[in-house]
């Protein structure tokens, strides 16, 4: 079912729910500009056989409203969508699961509203938080120092993006992927083609926004509240991730009072199909509507450290 949300004035937010109406509600919030169509049908078909899975359009992405150029907004305006969503949909607390921006949104959602979260999974992101990183060996490692971005990716990044027609932009789109992706699994070129064939008939058109980018990224941080945190928390670590690569979500569980981590063998900062199955089985482990996650391939690595499945 399809539904718009008023979130502000001006502001309407596509969104899609699939499962049964009275299961557990669980709320899935995308990246950077990226549409809620960009969580793979097979992971939120896997999510709706136990929950009432929501998925929904940032600003200036897919269906929703693009204010931006008119209307600048801040980060924080987005986390607050989140909210939005729930409350035009009539859910006084759900299970969250954020990727990439989506999970700082989730995180600010985690330390601002805590009462309307029942639990958080948060993939290919880092903490909004100034606490040091403490290594295996007791040592500590400043925010700051904690390895950054892959070359690749911010070569990829650097580049202008420019309207060349749809094909082009189809072909911009994959090699994005490609080196999101990481290098463990074999890459599924076919898999993103389609994806993004689908996001871009879902838009109405293959421009890409750039406004998320732009958005004030000032009073962000959340480092006090999440140290209080008593939401329970699962972080996912991808051992192929390019842009928050480990120990980054080490880091995050250490940060997140009562966090715990675990490893999807070969993940990178993208959904392909080889990674869906243990990290459907990982969420609905977390969300307690499954059993223990391991028989799917999810390696449950609690503590400082990640370890190979």
């Amino acid at each position: 079912m399809q539904q718009f949300i008023d979130a502000a004035p001006g502001i309407r937010l596509w969104t899609e729910q699939r499962g049964a109406p009275g299961a557990p509600p669980l709320l899935l919030i995308m990246g950077a500009q990226a549409t809620g169509v960009g969580w793979p049908d097979a992971l939120v078909d896997a999510l709706a056989a136990h929950h009432r899975v929501i998925r929904y359009d940032h600003r200036d992405t897919g269906r929703s409203t693009w204010p931006f150029e008119e209307h600048p907004y801040r980060i924080a305006d987005l986390a607050e969508d989140v909210i939005a969503v729930l409350d035009g949909l009539g859910i006084e607390r759900a299970h969250i699961v954020g990727m990439s921006l989506g999970g700082m949104l989730a995180q600010m959602v985690l330390a601002d509203h805590p009462d309307r979260v029942l639990s958080a999974t948060l993939i290919g992101t880092s903490a909004l938080s100034t606490t040091p990183y403490t290594r295996p060996d007791g040592s500590t490692v400043p925010v700051d120092e904690l390895p950054g971005i892959a070359p690749e990716v911010l070569e990829l990044w650097a580049r202008p993006v420019e309207d060349h027609g749809p094909a082009a932009e189809l072909r911009r789109r994959i090699e994005h992927w490609r080196v999101l992706a990481g290098d463990q699994l074999p890459f599924d070129a076919a898999f993103f083609h389609a994806l993004e064939e689908r996001v871009i008939e879902h838009t109405g058109h293959h421009r890409t926004g750039t406004a998320h980018g732009r958005a004030e990224h000032d009073g962000m941080l959340r480092t006090e509240q999440l140290a209080r945190n008593q939401v329970p928390t699962l972080v996912v670590a991808a051992p192929a991730e390019p842009v928050f690569p480990p120990p980054h979500p080490q880091h995050l569980a250490q940060c997140v009072n009562g966090a715990h981590v675990v490893e999807i063998p070969g993940m990178g900062h993208a959904l392909p199909p080889a990674v869906l199955g243990p990290l459907a089985d990982a969420i609905l482990t977390h969300t307690g509507a499954t059993g223990p996650a391991g028989a799917t391939g999810a390696t449950d690595v609690t503590g400082a450290d990640t370890t190979t499945a």
